[in-house]
């Protein structure tokens, strides 16, 4: 093959796979448009649906519907009895398995709450420009609601359904502690809407758990959720920093879940979770699951991860004086550093086995 033969093929590939790469962002844009308008949860509840059918029980425009209803059975997202019949008169349908992908919220295979972190990612779209030019970083609050809420849709299962029963038992001098008396006090580091720190709560019946966040909003939603859940007398959410002196000294176990890598000084939050130690306390670092190095071959999550820290982890990772910047592909040797120069004695990774995360226990 000739060069410019060859330069002609990479061309062509290139335009087919971004070709691609357009379809799926607009189909997981539309995604979102079912999952907040309900569109999905009103096709499981009244079955196949014309578009006037679908307007009425969702409480939408009949056009905007038929547009939504064709684009879903274009993408095969959802099925269509008859493509022949009459716009109007066309019947559309959720396929069995699909309502588990687009509805189930206690569900590991739930990708509803990507087309809202997409969408998060890219509200400030105009500002991570600039901050490119300008090396500055992006709030987190600029990114909106959709990006807590979409964060805590999708760790959620993970907490619920993992993070007493396989994630906490497999570190036994955390998992031994939290059963134990006196009762062990948890804080929950940057603890986003709550997930994390009711469900150890409500894991561990004697423990009383602490929420940490300085996002106002979250905190906020962390609250509500909180009401109802039985363990409103164990948990309390508060927006408050981890370096405050009164929290010096009072837990046996802090965690960190996802976070780490998108705070502008990661030192300094593990020195303050550091003083908050009592005697003999560890914290638990929920991060990342990245290969060692950069390398071309490290798979689609790791392309995943790019791109969120492109868009989001980056860019609130650099706000503020002298930011560490980061970003989403933490890696295991730069959370080992980071700890190291917080002041911890020991830096070990759990024998905990999951496909998104690793976790550290770091002990004074």
């Amino acid at each position: 093959m000739t060069s410019a033969t060859s330069a002609e093929a990479r061309r062509d590939e290139l335009v087919e796979r971004l070709f691609g790469s357009a379809l799926g962002a607009m189909d997981l844009l539309c995604v979102y448009l079912g999952d907040r308008l309900g569109l999905y949860r009103a096709l499981r509840a009244e079955g196949p649906c014309t578009p006037a059918q679908l307007a009425r029980v969702a409480s939408v425009s009949e056009r905007y519907a038929r547009e939504w209803l064709e684009q879903q059975a274009m993408a095969g997202i959802l099925e269509v009895d008859d493509p022949q019949a009459a716009d109007t008169d066309r019947r559309y349908a959720l396929p069995a398995g699909h309502d588990e992908v687009l509805l189930d919220a206690g569900s590991l295979n739930n990708m509803a709450p990507m087309a809202q972190l997409l969408v998060a990612c890219t509200l400030p779209i105009h500002a991570v420009v600039d901050a490119f030019r300008t090396g500055g970083g992006v709030p987190y609050a600029d990114y909106g609601a959709d990006l807590h809420e979409g964060q805590a849709r999708f760790t959620g299962p993970l907490f619920d359904g993992l993070l007493v029963t396989e994630w906490l038992p497999a570190v036994p001098r955390i998992h031994d502690r939290l059963r134990a008396d006196p009762p062990a006090r948890v804080a929950d580091l940057a603890c986003g809407l709550g997930r994390s720190a009711i469900a150890i709560a409500r894991g561990y019946p004697k423990v009383v758990v602490d929420g940490i966040d300085l996002d106002e909003a979250s905190i906020a939603r962390a609250s509500e959720h909180l009401a109802g859940s039985g363990v409103e007398d164990r948990v309390t959410f508060a927006c408050r920093d981890g370096a405050d002196p009164a929290l010096a000294g009072r837990y046996e176990l802090v965690t960190i879940f996802e976070a780490l890598h998108d705070m502008s000084r990661p030192v300094d939050v593990l020195r303050a979770a550091r003083g908050m130690l009592a005697e003999g306390g560890v914290v638990l670092v929920g991060d990342e699951r990245t290969a060692e190095r950069f390398s071309l071959d490290a798979g689609d999550l790791e392309r995943l991860y790019y791109g969120f820290s492109v868009l989001h982890c980056l860019p609130v990772g650099m706000v503020g004086e002298d930011p560490a910047g980061t970003g989403t592909v933490i890696r295991e040797d730069t959370v080992r550093r980071y700890a190291r120069d917080a002041g911890f004695g020991t830096v070990e990774v759990a024998p905990i086995d999951n496909d998104f995360w690793r976790f550290y226990v770091l002990t004074p």
